[in-house]
């Protein structure tokens, strides 16, 4: 008897459902979110396992890398992918569970990519850092226009990243406004060292990637997007085609066209939304310092609006960097534009 597993992962529990190879349900059981007694719920089937279903969730690292290392085959579900009956009236962990292992069965499961365990953690790291970097943005804007507010001018960010929390005294004569000034200034101070700690000891491993120094010869990519660029794609193997990974991207459309005319969208938060932002910012340095990119840019815009034009440019890069990361070549923009600089 051959057995496919659908586990239906949450916060704290874990539902499993079994069906046999006719799709007959022949385990039910609920769990907590223990390796151990996961493993051990599905100890009486593991001969007869053929594969196990783990849904997608923020939490998956620990049920996946655990059962691949007791020697499963485990598949991870992509649940944006995923199309369930709309005519169902309820549904529940029961039915979700049992659903991921009928779609295993039948071979038609949306798969997403499982990320090798020994290189999660950088890339994570990196994410973290964009996440330092939003948060000492937010407190910028908090300062200017505090400053703002009380002065009547603008303070240039350039400033701001020279001043200490002592100058805040000189600048601010309120000793209320002072201090929420200075709160900002302190977050902002302990912000910026531990994003350079982290951007240097990822740069330090990033240098033993062949595609990080590669893609850096692309117009517009500097270390952080190379680094993000290089750990967000992982393997680059795993997209048959260019235009696999420019969709993965987020740099092709979602329209659904009949008879030329719109019908509706897809779903656009298929992909990877760290991916979209790094082209996106590459489009915007190549318009700077790349002519191709700046007439192919032109060109567009001629016809178009400029969010559309600079998503085009971003479809562009992310179609040359495909090629840099495969064949391993630096990039060639002539090539890529198939246009000829002025």
């Amino acid at each position: 008897m051959r057995c496919y597993v659908g586990l239906d992962l949450h916060s704290n529990n874990t539902y499993v459902g079994i069906i046999d190879q006719d799709g007959r349900r022949v385990y039910k059981s609920r769990v907590t979110n223990l390796i151990a007694v996961v493993l051990h719920e599905l100890d009486l089937f593991k001969n007869h396992i053929e594969g196990i279903v783990v849904e997608s969730t923020f939490n998956w690292y620990w049920l996946v890398d655990g059962l691949m290392e007791a020697g499963y085959r485990v598949h991870l579900a992509n649940p944006s992918a995923i199309k369930v009956y709309e005519g169902l009236k309820y549904t529940n962990d029961y039915h979700d569970a049992f659903y991921l292992a009928e779609l295993l069965r039948l071979g038609i499961l949306p798969e997403g990519y499982i990320y090798p365990k020994n290189e999660r953690a950088i890339r994570d790291l990196l994410r973290k850092r964009l996440m330092l970097v939003r948060q000492r943005t937010s407190h910028i804007l908090s300062f200017q226009t505090l400053y703002n507010r009380q002065k009547g001018c603008a303070f240039r960010s350039s400033d701001l990243h020279r001043i200490t929390e002592d100058d805040v005294d000189d600048l601010l004569k309120s000793p209320l406004v002072a201090l929420a000034a200075k709160a900002d200034v302190a977050v902002i101070r302990f912000l910026d060292r531990r994003i350079k700690e982290i951007e240097q000891h990822i740069l330090e491993m990033m240098k033993l990637w062949p595609q990080f120094e590669r893609l850096k010869t692309v117009t517009g990519i500097g270390d952080i997007l190379a680094m993000t660029i290089a750990l967000e794609t992982g393997d680059i193997a795993r997209f048959p085609a260019v235009g696999n990974f420019a969709s993965y991207c987020r740099c092709v459309g979602s329209k659904r066209l009949s008879n030329e005319k719109k019908k509706g969208e897809n779903n656009r938060k298929n992909g990877n939304k760290f991916l979209a932002w790094a082209f996106v910012e590459a489009a915007n340095f190549a318009l700077r310092y790349c002519p191709y990119a700046r007439k192919f840019y032109q060109r567009k815009l001629s016809r178009t609006n400029k969010i559309v034009a600079l998503k085009a440019l971003s479809h562009k890069l992310a179609r040359a960097s495909y090629f840099v990361m495969r064949d391993r070549v630096d990039y060639d923009p002539q090539r890529a534009f198939g246009l000829k600089e002025n």
